[in-house]
């Protein structure tokens, strides 16, 4: 039996009205057509150091049921990049449509109103425009920056929840703090030395972490906004998990096979590669039980993928919950959906672990965008596009007109044809002691120049065949054979190439090689 969205429902009341007191008021000809003009709602979900590995990407070891069944009416973006890969310059960067150099948001304490006060965010634009704008969970980094009074409606709430609620875990940390305690430590030293373990399986219930709470907040807001029809929403959701520790309760754990979790098949740097291209990943040494230096024994590296599985399948249980509130309250047909994450993850590739890169595995992102009434059988597209993009295309979508400051374009003509190219090339970006790396990724290649910060000169470059070695593990940047092709992409890179638009091409072949830990294929 066909069910009505709430749109065409309003529609027919309002038809009814207008008929009977049209009449003796034509303000109610008025209202009407307020009706039909009404905007789209929008459920804005950022999940942190998600990479694109769940099912709908290819990925058959990961349970994500829901966000595949979201994808299933959504396209799948299969190549967006992120501008930096870390949490603030990369969220700040979606949020204002500017890119790091833009914005000078390069690190995780810069607020961006103090470095372009004036710029209109994502949720500021869509508030001028009539929208009720909340944010629930984390979508900014930081509580300072989130608080933006221009960007939202009411108060944020960032949830609330210790990172670790068993037992044992309790006692590390208590163990930890009595011994900072008895140290002349900074604020930021004592942060860093009372850090629990890494991972942590928990027989609780959703509620007990973070994201559960914010799906229940969250869940709240979708209901008051159903007692108030003809105002739309824009509601930020941020799931902080799979970000570190791995903590999710033994449920999700329990979904995965220990045996059937495979190692990185790369557990070493490019060959050739400079020293500015790699992290020492202290992001994840700082917690308790990691090693302070040196490679990640193979016992610890199995069951941080472990745990970071579990954390991927508690968040997507969480989206889950959300997708099912929109659907009972019959708004589901009147909601845009998108769903980023801010950038990718390591778990060992490189011999390495966590963000902070120009590779491949943390620059790609995953992006997914369900348009307002969305058709049944959508599908991936291998165009490349840039998480900068979402702004646009969400005021495209919305049918509002694009601002002029936002540095990325519309992904509409995407959403109705997924065989379209898509953008010459992506770009990202990392600062890594006295230089810059830009990283520019091509259909076929990821070049990456490491320029001074101090004479802005080039120092080290890096250059890798996506056709012959999609998990970066050759750096040709050396090879004299390859200095024609570098000018070339240098010349690109140095265009600083802004599509205006995405020209129809032949379909290009769909991604079948995973850059991911060995089991996701």
């Amino acid at each position: 039996m066909y069910r009505y969205s709430l749109n065409e429902l309003r529609v027919c009341i309002y038809f009814v009205i207008v008929l009977s007191v049209s009449i003796l008021d034509s303000s109610a000809l008025a209202a009407f057509a307020d009706l039909e003009s009404k905007k789209p709602n929008v459920l804005f979900i950022v999940v942190d150091d998600l990479r694109p590995e769940l099912g709908c990407y290819g990925a058959s070891l990961v349970n994500s049921p829901n966000i595949d069944r979201l994808a299933k009416q959504s396209v799948v973006f299969n190549r967006a990049y992120c501008q930096q890969a870390v949490c603030s310059p990369s969220r700040t960067s979606v949020l204002t449509g500017l890119r790091p150099d833009t914005s000078m948001v390069r690190d995780l304490t810069t607020n961006f109103r103090d470095t372009v006060p004036d710029v209109i965010t994502l949720p500021q634009y869509f508030l001028r425009h009539g929208y009720h704008t909340q944010s629930i969970g984390k979508i900014f980094h930081k509580p300072y920056m989130q608080d933006d009074k221009n960007s939202w409606s009411v108060p944020s709430q960032r949830g609330g929840a210790p990172g670790w609620v068993s037992p044992s875990s309790q006692q590390i940390i208590q163990q930890l703090q009595d011994e900072a305690s008895k140290k002349k430590l900074t604020r930021k030293e004592k942060y860093y030395a009372t850090l629990g373990p890494a991972y942590e399986s928990a027989d609780v219930s959703d509620d007990a972490y973070q994201d559960g709470i914010v799906t229940e907040n969250a869940i709240e807001a979708l209901r008051g906004y159903r007692e108030n029809l003809n105002q739309p929403f824009f509601l930020a959701v941020g799931f902080v998990k799979p970000h570190l520790p791995f903590c999710a309760p033994k449920k999700y754990w329990g979904l995965y096979d220990p045996n059937q979790i495979e190692l990185a098949s790369n557990p070493s740097l490019p060959e050739d590669c400079p020293k500015q291209a790699v992290t020492n990943w202290n992001e994840l040494r700082n917690y308790h039980g990691m090693p302070l230096e040196g490679p990640m024994p193979e016992e610890q590296a199995r069951s941080l993928i472990h745990g970071y599985l579990a954390c991927v399948s508690y968040m997507d249980a969480q989206v889950g919950r959300l997708l099912d509130e929109l659907d009972r309250l019959d708004m589901d047909n009147d909601t845009i959906v998108v769903l980023w994450g801010d950038h990718g993850w390591k778990l060992g590739e490189h011999g390495l672990w966590s963000k902070h890169t120009n590779f491949e595995v943390d620059t790609r992102s995953p992006l997914i965008i369900r348009p307002q009434n969305p058709k049944k059988n959508q599908s991936n597209t291998e165009a490349i596009v840039e998480l900068i993009d979402i702004y646009p295309t969400l005021c495209d979508l919305a049918d509002l007109p694009i601002p002029s400051h936002v540095e990325g374009i519309s992904l509409t003509s995407l959403l109705e044809n997924q065989e379209l190219a898509g953008k010459q090339a992506a770009f990202s970006q990392f600062p890594r002691g006295g230089y810059i790396g830009y990283s520019m990724k091509t259909d076929r290649y990821r070049y990456t120049e490491w320029t001074s910060k101090k004479s802005g000169e080039v120092q080290m470059r890096e250059l890798y065949d996506h056709d012959n070695d999609p998990n970066e593990n050759l750096n040709l940047a050396q090879k004299p054979e390859y200095n024609s092709l570098l000018n070339k992409l240098a010349e690109l890179k140095q265009s600083k190439i802004k599509a205006s638009e995405v020209k129809l091409r032949k379909p290009v072949q769909k991604t079948t090689v995973s850059i991911s830990a060995g089991g996701m294929k």
